[in-house]
């Protein structure tokens, strides 16, 4: 199964009752990771290209390795998604790319400044058949970690301020001692 947008992918989970993993892809033993366990589970995935990411390696490494995982696993709907893009250039790439979904962020632009970027984005994207997603605000609380004592254990659900955040800390000295 080629790429695929995440439109039709939402219907499926929607109409299925599921829900549909989105993950970060940094190099080629996390995509590998992440594609193995979905192809377990026979899930449906989007893998999406960070900031972070992007500044850590080149996104023609990353696609390149997305790439190979869908050929590897026909079989599974998967999106290529950009995420966190700020800059029109940098959609407009990704859709030539082929990439099938992007994230617009302007959200550290004055609200109606990223209300038009996220419009010509959209537009642009759209024409092209790819789904697009908007940050139009920004999040307001903070994430507290929390260090775990198992490797087994770390995902850790915390409330803080009112605003439940899941937020998973591996504590790498104390599992690698135990």
């Amino acid at each position: 199964m080629p790429l695929m947008t995440t439109k039709p992918m939402f219907d499926l989970a929607y109409g299925g009752g599921f829900a549909v993993g989105a993950f970060n892809v940094n190099n080629m033993e996390i995509t590998q990771g992440i594609i193995d366990a979905c192809a377990a589970a026979k899930a449906p995935l989007i893998l999406q290209i960070s900031k972070g990411a992007r500044e850590y390696a080149n996104m023609r490494f990353l696609k390149a390795i997305i790439d190979d995982a869908v050929a590897d696993h026909p079989e599974l709907p998967i999106a290529i998604h950009l995420d966190h893009g700020d800059k029109f250039e940098l959609t407009q790439q990704c859709v030539a790319d082929g990439f099938t979904s992007e994230m617009i962020d302007g959200s550290h632009h004055p609200y109606e400044e990223n209300v038009a970027l996220s419009k010509k984005v959209a537009d642009a994207a759209h024409a092209a058949g790819v789904t697009v997603e908007a940050e139009l605000g920004q999040l307001g609380f903070q994430v507290l970690e929390v260090a775990v004592e198992r490797p087994e254990d770390e995902a850790v659900f915390v409330e803080r301020d009112g605003h439940a955040v899941l937020h998973v800390v591996a504590d790498v000295e104390r599992a690698a001692s135990s």
